[in-house]
C-alpha cells in the first residue's frame, strides 16, 4: 500500500475550498506525503495559514507542512497545476466558485468531489454540472463521502470513506491515495446513488434537529431515523430508475447510506442537525443562518428533492414535512404531531 502510494504521490493534488471538509481533506493528502496545491478565496488567510501553519477559521487544531502546499487565491492556477482535483465547497457556491475557469480547465483531470449536495436552482449533481459546463467525462469523476464529521478526521479518529467511480480499478487507485492509520476506504460504483443519498441525509438530519428542539426524546428519534431510512431507499431507488442510472446489488444498509444518515442525525458536530435544532426552538432560517454562520446543506436540499420529486411523485412524507417547515412557513409543532400520526 504504501510503495503505491510514493508511486502515486507524484502526482500533484489541487484542492477547491477551505472550510472544515476541504481542510480535514488536505490533512488526510498531506499526511500520506501528497504535495498539493490549495485554493483559498481569501489571500489573507492564505498569509495567515502560511505563518501560523493552521486554517484561521476551521479545525485550528490542524497543523500543517505548509513546504508541501502551494496556497493560491487565483482558482485557475490551482487547476492547472494539477492531476486531481478535489472539489470541497458547499454546493450552493459551486457556480461561484467554478465561473472562472476555462471551459477546457479540466481536461486530462480526475475530479474527486466531496460536495453533499445538489446545485441549487438548477437540481444537478456536481458531475451533471461538470458535464453541461466543462464537457467533463463521468469515466474521470468519483465521489467521496461516508460518516466522516471533519472534526473527527482532523483529530484522527478512525473513519471509513466510500469513493465510488465508473471504473472499479480506477476508483480503487484514487481511494489507495487516502487510506492511513486514521482513514479506511471503501469502494463502490454508485456514483449517482450515493450522492443523492448525501443529499437526502441532510434533510433528514435536518428533521432531527428540529425534533430534538421540539424536546422529543431518543425514543422518537430512533423511530423517525428508522423511517428516513426507508423513505430514503425508497427514494434513491425511484431516482436512479427514472433516470436510468440503477446500480445492481446496492447494499443501503452500507456505512456510505445508513452510516452516514445515522452519524448526520445523531451527531453534535452536524451542523444540519444543529440549524434544525435551532428551527425547532423557536428560530426562523434567516436567524439560524446568522447564528451558526455556516451553511447547512440540507435546507436548499429540501428544494430541491421536492422539485425532482414532481415528476416521480413518491411518497416522502418526513421531507415533505421538513421542506413545509423551512419553506412554507408551517409550524414545527403542527408538523411534526401530524407526522408522529405516520410513523411506523
Amino acid at each position: 500500500m504504501f510503495s503505491y502510494i510514493r508511486l502515486m504521490n507524484t502526482k500533484r493534488i489541487g484542492i477547491i475550498g477551505s472550510g472544515s471538509w476541504a481542510t480535514a481533506i488536505a490533512k488526510i493528502v498531506t499526511d500520506n506525503g501528497f504535495a498539493i496545491n490549495w485554493w483559498v478565496r481569501q489571500a489573507n488567510n492564505i498569509e495567515y495559514f502560511q505563518k501560523r501553519h493552521h486554517n484561521p477559521h476551521y479545525l485550528r487544531n490542524a497543523y500543517f507542512d505548509v513546504a508541501n502546499i502551494q496556497f493560491s487565491d487565483n482558482i485557475s492556477e490551482v487547476v492547472k497545476d494539477a492531476d486531481i482535483i478535489i472539489i470541497a465547497v458547499p454546493s450552493i457556491h459551486i457556480e461561484m466558485s467554478l465561473a472562472s475557469l476555462d471551459t477546457n480547465a479540466l481536461k486530462g483531470k480526475q475530479v474527486i468531489s466531496a460536495v453533499k449536495g445538489v446545485i441549487p436552482k438548477m437540481n444537478l449533481l456536481l458531475n451533471q454540472y461538470l458535464e453541461q459546463q466543462f464537457n467533463f467525462p463521468l469515466n474521470d469523476y468519483f465521489t467521496l463521502l461516508g460518516p466522516s464529521h471533519a472534526e473527527e478526521v482532523a483529530a484522527e479518529q478512525l473513519s471509513y470513506l466510500t469513493f465510488s467511480g465508473v471504473n472499479t480499478q480506477d476508483t480503487q487507485d484514487i481511494a489507495n491515495c487516502f487510506k492511513n492509520e486514521y482513514i479506511n476506504t471503501l469502494v463502490n460504483n454508485d456514483v449517482f446513488g450515493v450522492q443523492y443519498a448525501g443529499v437526502a441525509k441532510n434533510i433528514y438530519a435536518l428533521g432531527a434537529g428540529i425534533a430534538h428542539g421540539l424536546e422529543y426524546g431518543d425514543n422518537f428519534l430512533s423511530v423517525y431515523i428508522a423511517n428516513c431510512a426507508n423513505e430514503m431507499q425508497l427514494l434513491l431507488a425511484a431516482i436512479m430508475h427514472k433516470e436510468g442510472n440503477a446500480c445492481k446489488g446496492v447494499n443501503y444498509n452500507a456505512s456510505v447510506y445508513l452510516g452516514d444518515l445515522l452519524v448526520t442525525c445523531y451527531s453534535l458536530h452536524s451542523r444540519n442537525r444543529t440549524f434544525g435544532n435551532m428551527i425547532g426552538k423557536g428560530y426562523s432560517v434567516r436567524a439560524a443562518e446568522l447564528e451558526l454562520n455556516m451553511v447547512a446543506e440540507g435546507y436548499n436540499a429540501s428544494k430541491c428533492i421536492m422539485t425532482i420529486n414532481k415528476d416521480l411523485k413518491m411518497q416522502i412524507p418526513i421531507i415533505s414535512a421538513v421542506y413545509a417547515i423551512l419553506w412554507e412557513g408551517a409550524s414545527p409543532v403542527d408538523t411534526f404531531k401530524e407526522m408522529e400520526k405516520t410513523l411506523l
